[in-house]
């Protein structure tokens, strides 16, 4: 358990947190959640021993262990992926080889009786017990399993650590935080480097297999995914709700309007006594009423209501200038790097007006097509913009590339021409920046101020093609939705580079995926092309294991004109009666079977289902929750569920198609 006690962060006469306290129990997932600048990468790190509270404190058990991911990382290892993320368990390897060294120095010892003896067996034993806890069984498959679940390749595996991008090293250092397991992982913008596919292996890592969970993220499917606590941070206080965001939306909004009728019916009720008093004050035959209702009036608690944080981005981008109708066509477009191919033979035409979405793994060429398109980097092939097209772009490592001795205003400031410069104040109020904000230098900004700053840079010109990468890392759920309203009325063309499936929700109307160095669009919004992926790796699965042809592998086929030449041909070709009865058989042979597989799985399922109930059970206890074994095994079991569905679908599928030729 883990306990924060009058917590208060203070600086330059500005109180951040105020007095707030809460409890964090053993398996605990929890969304810290509230608009940027509110306190959240400050408590995580005060969790993490990283900086001290102005007052107040954090108490945790002496032996717990804490795996902190910050938004921001110094990177300096000539080190290989593998041996990086095998530094997760050096205080596991430095236990096996103390425990080697005693039970080395064990064999050599006759001094039975004496009582350094007996101390260097209690030592091994403790040593085996904190091993055993560990539950490190086989570490070389735990970092591999958790290497290629975030992404990477077997053959990244051995390159060393500084031939990667700074999102691939923080990946790295995930792998590592993960592999410990520690008691309490506190996660800032994890999902901000991860592709779609990464973040749906993440989910099912912290849902299934670590212990308490303290994370912040603006990625409103990640966090509903999996947490089911939030806790709010808004003007210095906190507010704690025992369910998933999706849901603390809904119970803020009724938490307030029941406090406001409350507070109104209070407030009609003290006006009503005040009236009273002041009415019949001097009358002496009520003397007695009136001298009880100003004493209820003392008694009475007056009800607050939770003061609400109502600033908020406005944010339209200006009208488009009319480009071509089609702003971007490319035909066999390729780009390679020396001999490391990263995509080729790209064909497609992007129309006026859509909002279109780049998605696929890390690595597979989305920022570079938007390299090409931008004309920075030569590529092959023929990519043609349209007329009168004007580009607004706004980088990945936009919010970095600004000098962080300027002040927000001077910053904007630098780059304004013309009479957009007498409106630097009100563009800046619009996006919270206004009164002394404006005057804070960039080198304090949290990373959601920063791309707030770099936004603004986007609107100074008004552009009909938009190109943003990765636009919503660091802004809150409030800016982020701002920003997709404003992106949905925007008249102009729109490429957005995004792993935030509720982001691109209802914004994008078709869908380029990047993978295996090709380019492949989809028709459609972001969830259709993530179902239609799952159709399509069912479908894959099918190509891999063909259905048997009964026919051609049990029987030769007849000789020309059938086995009788005076044989009639039947509907099924040239297998003329006998052909055809011998298939008619096998078919119902082969459905037969298929129904029996069906069945099996099914009995299958409903035992497995029945062994997970009843596990379940057992980890919602304080005992069970803390036994490793059991909950590796509890996610064995949902492995093999999953597993024994993906069997049972494709059987399905397979004595349709049987019963279709039937």
């Amino acid at each position: 358990m883990y306990s924060v006690e009058n917590l208060t962060v203070s600086f330059g006469g500005f109180t951040l947190l105020d007095e707030i306290g809460f409890v964090v129990d053993k398996k605990d997932r929890i969304a810290l959640v509230g608009k940027n600048g509110a306190g959240k990468s400050t408590l995580l790190k005060i969790f993490a021993g990283l900086q001290e509270p102005t007052k107040g404190r954090i108490s945790m058990p002496k032996d717990a262990t804490i795996g902190y991911l910050p938004q921001q990382m110094q990177f300096s290892t000539n080190r290989s992926v593998k041996e990086e993320a095998a530094l997760a368990f050096e205080r596991v390897l430095k236990m096996e080889a103390e425990l080697d060294k005693l039970n080395l120095e064990l064999a050599h010892r006759e001094d039975y009786e004496s009582e350094s003896y007996h101390k260097l067996i209690d030592d091994i034993s403790l040593l085996n017990e904190r091993l055993t806890i560990e539950g490190i069984t086989n570490i070389e498959a735990d970092i591999e399993k958790t290497l290629l679940g975030l992404g990477f390749s077997r053959t990244d595996f051995d390159r060393p650590t500084n031939e990667f991008s700074g999102g691939w090293r923080m990946r790295i250092e995930l792998a590592k935080l993960l592999l410990q397991k520690p008691d309490i992982l506190l996660l800032d913008e994890p999902t901000n480097h991860l592709d779609i596919e990464s973040i749906q292996w993440l989910e099912n890592f912290l849902s299934t297999q670590a212990n308490a969970v303290i994370l912040v993220s603006h990625d409103r499917a990640f966090i509903d995914n999996v947490t089911q606590r939030t806790i709010e941070i808004s003007l210095g206080k906190t507010y704690d709700y025992r369910v998933n965001y999706s849901k603390y939306v809904e119970l803020r909004k009724e938490r307030r309007e029941q406090q406001l009728r409350a507070y109104e019916n209070q407030r009609k009720q003290i006006e009503d006594t005040e009236e009273f008093i002041e009415r019949f004050r001097y009358k002496a035959s009520k003397s007695v009423q009136v001298q009880s209702r100003i004493k209820q009036l003392g008694k009475l608690e007056r009800i607050e209501v939770d003061e609400e944080d109502n600033s908020a981005l406005h944010l339209k981008f200006p009208p488009a200038p009319r480009s071509g109708s089609f702003p971007v066509i490319m035909e066999n477009v390729g780009k390679s790097y020396g001999d490391h191919l990263i995509f080729e033979n790209a064909t497609l035409t992007i129309n006026r007006g859509e909002k279109v979405a780049f998605v696929g793994k890390n690595g597979e060429g989305k920022s570079t097509l938007v390299k090409c398109i931008m004309g920075q980097i030569p590529y092959e092939g023929n990519l043609q913009l349209g007329h009168n097209v004007k580009i607004g772009y706004f980088a990945q490592n936009q919010a970095d590339l600004m000098n962080e001795k300027f002040s927000v205003f001077e910053t904007i400031d630098y780059v304004a021409v013309g009479d957009i410069r007498s409106k630097i104040r009100d563009i800046l109020g619009a996006f919270m920046f206004g009164g002394e904000a404006s005057d804070k230098k960039v080198a304090v900004l949290s990373g959601g101020e920063r791309t707030r700053l770099a936004m603004i840079k986007l609107l100074l010109e008004p552009v009909n093609l938009l190109i943003l990468d990765e636009p919503t890392n660091h802004l809150d759920m409030r800016s982020k939705d701002v920003l997709k309203e404003a992106l949905k009325e925007f008249d102009g063309t729109a490429i957005i580079v995004s792993h935030d499936r509720e982001f691109l929700d209802g914004l994008v109307n078709k869908v380029y995926e990047f993978g295996n160095q090709r380019i492949k669009e989809h028709l459609g919004g972001i969830y259709e092309f993530l179902e239609s992926k799952k159709i399509e790796n069912l479908n894959e699965l099918e190509k891999k294991i063909p259905p048997l042809n009964p026919l051609k592998e049990t029987y030769p086929q007849p000789p020309k004109g059938g086995f009788c030449s005076h044989q009639p041909k039947s509907p099924s070709g040239d297998l003329g009666v006998v052909g055809a009865y011998e298939q008619r058989k096998e078919q119902q042979r082969q459905i037969k079977r298929l129904e029996k597989s069906i069945a099996d799985c099914e009995m299958k399922i409903e035992k497995l289902e029945t062994e997970i109930k009843a596990m379940e059970e057992i980890l919602m206890t304080p005992e069970g929750a803390s036994n490793v074994d059991l909950l590796w095994k509890h996610a064995e079991l949902q492995k093999k569920v999953s597993g024994i569905m993906d069997e049972w679908t494709e059987t399905t599928i397979e004595l349709e198609n049987y019963k279709k030729d039937a």
